[in-house]
């Protein structure tokens, strides 16, 4: 995945708490393979109408907001089921950091995973960013390696994130590109391991 370091991007207020990983992702499109993509179906039941037609009333469909990387939400988001399609949803769509005062816990580590940086910050700092955003649309700036948000009307405020997770964003590596960095480690360990026992090495499989 792609590292992170700073990103200085248009930002969308989304006014709604508690959204789920369903209304992110609706459940009828989990069966779509990773590689077909699922930015286009990012919180479907909340941009679309029944018809089809774009909702105007939904953020997401105000031009002025075309082309947002940030996303300020509000407290609670990606509470729900585990999805990891969720992240994939919101990173297929251009989104590489999402501000809240709270997440849900798996939807959290998953954004780790794709290359999506989660920033908690105080409700009352998420508030005046998406107040800010809201009256005049503009760019908020997310610096990982300064751990510090940055945004219209002065604010700027620090936020804390693990040590791990961030060390994994701001690398671009995901579990399977961190597993293979230790493959040297892993063989030598394995071999080690033959080597004390040999008898366990050479059993033969049970079925």
């Amino acid at each position: 995945m792609e590292p992170f370091k700073k990103l200085q991007a248009v930002a969308l207020p989304l006014e709604l708490p508690n959204i789920d990983t369903d209304q992110i992702i609706p459940a009828r499109f989990l069966w779509r393979p990773r590689a077909a993509g699922y930015g286009g179906l990012l919180f479907n039941d909340l941009r679309y109408q029944q018809d089809g037609a774009p909702d105007p009333n939904f953020v997401m469909n105000d031009p002025r907001y075309a082309g947002a990387r940030i996303l300020i939400a509000e407290r609670n988001f990606g509470c729900g089921s585990s999805r990891e399609q969720a992240v994939w949803a919101l990173h297929d769509y251009g989104f590489r950091a999402v501000i809240a005062p709270s997440f849900g816990d798996i939807f959290y580590n998953n954004c780790g995973k794709q290359g999506v940086v989660p920033v908690v910050l105080a409700a009352a700092e998420v508030a005046a960013l998406r107040a800010a955003v809201a009256i005049e649309p503009g760019e908020v700036m997310v610096d990982l390696e300064r751990q510090l948000v940055t945004g219209p009307g002065g604010v700027r405020a620090g936020f804390e994130i693990a040590a791990f997770l961030r060390r994994q964003l701001l690398d671009g590596m995901d579990d399977v590109a961190l597993t293979m960095a230790l493959i040297e480690t892993i063989t030598a360990f394995e071999s080690a391991y033959d080597r004390a026992l040999p008898w366990l090495a050479a059993s033969p499989t049970l079925n």
